[in-house]
């Protein structure tokens, strides 16, 4: 059964497994045993808070096959990005240059660099397994999150964001490192990004021009590529853009990815999310119905996202479910840790138009 769960101490080997295997390509998943050791501090620092409150609180879960112990992916959450350490973007912009002498005025797109975004909620390091990907999968591991800030809200900024990666050439180069970033840090974009990514983020502000960029004098390739993903994350883009997020004007300060973003409280799943209590049923002690719904013979059956409504030990697994009288079995009553008249979330799985083995980055 695969269930989500706060990553522990244990997954250290595991997690450092899911880094080599993402190849570099999250900011966040660094190959670099210090960090994600202390990845996993974080989040179990983070579940004894007493207060729960505090600007550097952060949680990552993983997608754990329970049968086989294995780790197949991670995500998490930061409640409150730059408040202890930079975080800087892009903002895309305008400025107006005229001439009254020859009647020309001209809009010309700018970059400058900023930190309009501290003080956000980011969900970040979305990993899955290559050989796992599929759309529920996708849906388990970046939506359990959101469940988990559903329970616990106030921990969390009143907007939230999410950054993906930006787009690469056939030969595997940023078009817009290659244009701008490369000239300013001199250094490969992979050493940039793990840098960046184990929090060594003071090279930014050192070697970034601090005036604003002209979008017309950077190559054309990298003027396309502005606030666009790369190809073979479109199934995470859209599962976002399904929650709420849109892209605005902030990128990614190496690659030139979009930054998206949405108010915490018109998050889709937060609206769609039920509490409710589950009984075992009179005459199967196998099955387990919800006590808030009624009986039907003809119910529909649909996957969704069952929680417990646990802080420190916060379970989520995906399940079909009929519509109309939810069935958990004890097996999965389990998993989540409940206990018969105990209150779960539970909430319908997103319907995507097909499934793919997009890679899940963000």
């Amino acid at each position: 059964m695969l269930i989500i769960r706060p990553i522990d101490y244990h997954d250290l080997p595991a997690l450092e497994r899911l880094a080599v295997v993402s190849g570099g390509s999250l900011t966040t998943l660094p190959a670099h045993r210090e960090y994600l050791n202390d990845l996993i501090g974080n989040t179990q620092q983070s579940l004894r808070t007493s207060s729960n409150v505090g600007d550097n609180l952060s949680f990552h879960f993983v997608l754990e096959d329970s049968a086989r112990n294995e780790l197949l992916g991670i995500s998490g959450i930061e409640c409150r990005i730059g408040m202890n350490s930079p975080f800087y973007s892009y903002r895309m912009s305008t400025v107006s240059h005229s001439s009254h002498e020859l009647n020309v005025q001209n809009q010309v797109g700018t970059l400058t660099i900023c930190q309009d975004l501290a003080g956000s909620t980011r969900l970040c390091t979305l990993f899955l397994a290559p050989e796992h990907q599929n759309s529920q999968n996708h849906q388990l591991l970046s939506r359990a999150r959101l469940l988990f800030m559903a329970l616990h809200r106030s921990l969390f900024s009143d907007r939230c964001i999410a950054e993906l990666q930006g787009q690469v050439n056939a030969e595997g180069q940023s078009p817009f490192w290659e244009s701008l970033g490369r000239h300013f840090f001199s250094m490969p974009l992979s050493r940039a990004t793990f840098l960046a990514g184990i929090n060594f983020k003071g090279f930014i502000a050192s070697l970034m021009p601090q005036q604003p960029i002209y979008i017309p004098l950077l190559a054309e390739a990298a003027q396309n590529a502005l606030g666009a993903p790369r190809n073979d994350i479109k199934s995470n883009k859209v599962l976002l853009e399904m929650e709420g997020f849109r892209f605005k004007d902030h990128i990614d300060i190496f690659d030139g990815g979009p930054t998206l973003e949405v108010d915490t409280d018109q998050l889709e799943t937060l609206h769609q999310v039920d509490r409710t209590t589950f009984i075992v049923s009179g005459n199967d002690s196998s099955q387990v119905t919800s006590a808030s719904t009624g009986n039907g013979s003809d119910d529909v059956i649909k996957p969704y996202l069952v929680s417990n409504c646990n802080f420190d030990q916060f379970r989520c697994l995906v399940t079909e479910l009929p519509e109309k009288q939810p069935i958990l079995s004890l097996e999965q009553m389990k998993v989540l840790m409940i206990d018969e008249g105990e209150a779960v979330q539970i909430t319908p799985c997103h319907s995507l138009s097909s499934d793919n083995n997009d890679q899940t980055f963000s």
